[in-house]
């Protein structure tokens, strides 16, 4: 049984728990290890449930928290060699990330908790952005939580996934009327920011697949979107396609409270 949930999803906050019976892996570490720990409490878990971090960017709503995991649990860091170079210099990470210090080359599959990890670099403003792939008990998962814009290297990777966390963090109309500067907004939308949700609808048409099971929208903006439009926005991409009702099931992940643990 293959276990995913949420901790939290948005510029709050972004950590997220991938799980079977052997183990499980946390993907980034925006939130507390208390919240954490009590999460996964209410959940049947624990903190020994997971034994490696996955880090996708050096962002602080993606990495607040890793220099305490990394103190208090000693647990492994995995991500590409620029962004620890990143870590190593964070005030954040700096002192505590060495130890935990675990090097993924690009191209390469790490087993880990009886997963097979490999990362694929996306489009984003900081200084290197990764989504993850992971093959478990014969099942694909697909992160991506920040991406400027899609790309083919992305897309195939979702085409053979079971399940794709994806984000679909604006709404346009909500971004362009609303109070951000214009510097802002430009910096959103213009290929190294985040992903609309008409962005995300598009790249759902492209990458589905008759194998495609679940797809989670994430890192929804509290300012510029709600998860009415972004749920409605892929919904009619998949109905474009004629996906028929209860194929795929498709879910929001709420900005600031976790979400429920799902099966997949």
């Amino acid at each position: 049984m293959i276990r995913f949930m949420s901790f939290s999803s948005g510029s709050c906050g972004n950590c997220y728990y991938l799980g079977t019976e052997k183990g499980g892996i946390l993907i980034d570490a925006g939130v507390s290890l208390r919240r954490v720990k009590k999460t996964l409490l209410d959940a049947g878990l624990t903190l020994d449930s997971f034994s490696a971090v996955l880090v996708t960017h050096d962002h602080l709503d993606h990495i607040r928290h890793l220099g305490s995991f990394c103190k208090r649990l000693s647990r492994p860091v995995y991500t590409s060699e620029q962004i620890h170079r990143a870590l190593a210099r964070h005030t954040f990470t700096a002192p505590t990330i060495g130890p935990c210090r675990k090097i993924m080359n690009e191209g390469q599959t790490v087993e880990i908790a009886g997963m097979k990890v490999r990362y694929f670099v996306v489009p984003h403003d900081a200084t290197q952005t990764v989504g993850y792939a992971i093959e478990v008990e014969g099942r694909k998962f697909v992160i991506m939580t920040d991406v400027g814009r899609m790309t083919d290297e992305a897309v195939e990777y979702a085409r053979q996934a079971d399940t794709v966390v994806l984000e679909s963090n604006y709404d346009m109309d909500m971004l362009m009327s609303g109070p951000y500067t214009y510097e802002l907004k430009m910096r959103i939308v213009q290929g190294c920011g985040h992903l609309s949700n008409d962005e995300c609808a598009s790249a759902i048409r492209r990458f589905w697949h008759p194998g495609l099971r679940n797809i989670f929208l994430c890192h929804l903006s509290e300012n510029n979107n709600t998860p009415q439009l972004a749920y409605q926005c892929s919904l009619e991409a998949l109905q474009s396609l004629g996906v028929q009702k209860g194929t795929v099931a498709l879910r929001c992940l709420p900005r600031q409270t976790p979400s429920q643990m799902f099966t997949l």
